[in-house]
């Protein structure tokens, strides 16, 4: 089995398909999900404070310094019952953040701050993690998503610095609500002709047995593997030196280096999805967590050269080809072949050089976007300067 990443499955209430690009309102298809990202390039905190803080995995309890910066009221444009924050931003020696959300519900009222994780580049100073047990009324935070009870239609995202030095560089919020659907039906292929990036490959199997504090060892590092191919792809990641502590001999030093940095000690997993956007933040790369709609829009991505990290579960049968079962696995779409069937960098595969995998269309779009699994969950990763395709909102 392969690893498990933040998604918890909630029913949906009817309401009118709508979403909000730039306050323009665009009507969406009951079918397809409802899916709006509200991006910051720029947070400039200003409240000043202090606080204790108790870190549960070092046992250290440390009285902090710290500045706040909180976002204006962000209206969302429909009745959300998701939403899932992300970031890039650097914590030298000394420093971590908090990211917290606030959403107004249906009724008008405003919900309670939940912590959306506690963050920094290592563990030296706190050790990274997310937080339960946060449930309320109004909803709850299951690992890196903010599930509503009912709905909501607005929300504040909060960014609190610990230290001094520590500075966020760009934020987004996505928000959505996913049609309670069994089956998904196939999209167009959006594009003419087939194309396939040259995204290296990583097997997280050949990782086996490798720092089993970190999740267990290289058989659930899917989310390092994936990110370590797209951070290749773009030329980016950690120098030489910084991958002296890892074992002589490792067939490749950066994934364990991802593993270890993108580690929920609560979760106790590696597949948290914005700690991975901001680990690749590190490397001065833009990113973001949202939802797509279809492999059309996938396809926009891909044909603007920019590989896509995607998130399904799956029984073996489900999805040809793959020779697993998992509830929840990360994996790199790379291109798609003339007829669209989806290339993909499957880490679940045995060696590097079976990485590359050719799924249906129609059984990865599936199992990919149906309500039981992710619901389109994906993380886009690039440099500063690639110009994204149009979208309907949700990039």
């Amino acid at each position: 089995m392969v690893s498990y990443v933040g998604y918890v499955n909630h029913p949906m209430r009817p309401h009118r398909p709508e979403t909000t690009i730039n306050q323009v309102v665009t009507l969406l298809p009951a079918h397809l999900s409802r899916v709006v990202l509200h991006r910051w390039t720029s947070v400039d905190p200003r409240e000043i404070g202090s606080a204790e803080y108790h870190d549960p995995f070092g046992g250290t309890t440390r009285t902090w310094e710290y500045t706040r910066w909180t976002s204006e009221e962000r209206a969302i444009g429909f009745p959300a019952t998701e939403l899932v924050p992300s970031w890039a931003a650097s914590t030298p020696p000394g420093t971590w953040l908090e990211v917290g959300l606030q959403a107004r519900t249906t009724s008008g009222a405003l919900t309670k701050w939940y912590v959306m994780g506690r963050w920094a580049e290592d563990d030296t100073d706190v050790h990274r993690t997310s937080l339960p047990g946060q449930g309320d009324s109004d909803g709850d935070v299951a690992v890196d998503t903010y599930v509503a009870t009912g709905a909501v239609t607005a929300y504040r995202l909060r960014f609190t610095l610990y230290g001094s030095g520590a500075k966020v560089h760009r934020a987004g919020v996505m928000a959505s609500a996913v049609p309670s659907r069994a089956t998904v039906p196939v999209s167009p292929s959006g594009e003419n002709g087939g194309v396939e990036l040259d995204v290296p490959r990583r097997s997280q199997r050949v990782h086996a047995g490798h720092f089993p504090q970190w999740d267990g060892g290289g058989d659930s590092w899917c989310s390092p593997a994936s990110m370590t191919m797209v951070l290749d792809y773009w030329k980016r990641g950690p120098r030489p030196a910084d991958l002296s502590w890892v074992t002589p001999g490792d067939p490749c030093p950066a994934v364990d280096h991802a593993a270890r940095d993108m580690y929920d000690h609560s979760y106790q997993g590696t597949g948290n999805w914005p700690f991975g956007v901001a680990y690749a933040g590190r490397y001065g790369m833009e990113g973001f967590v949202t939802r797509l709609r279809s492999l059309t829009e996938l396809e926009r991505l891909v044909h603007a050269g920019i590989p896509v990290l995607t998130s399904q579960s799956f029984r073996e049968h489900e999805l040809p080809g793959s020779g697993y079962s998992t509830g929840g696995h990360i994996m790199v779409v790379v291109g798609f072949t003339a007829s669209g069937d989806v290339i993909a960098n499957d880490p679940a595969a045995p060696d590097d050089r079976s990485v590359r995998r050719v799924y249906p269309r129609a059984a990865f779009e599936n199992v990919w976007l149906r309500g039981s699994g992710s619901g389109g969950i994906v993380h886009v990763v690039h440099p500063p300067g690639i110009s994204l395709p149009p979208s309907d909102g949700n990039w």
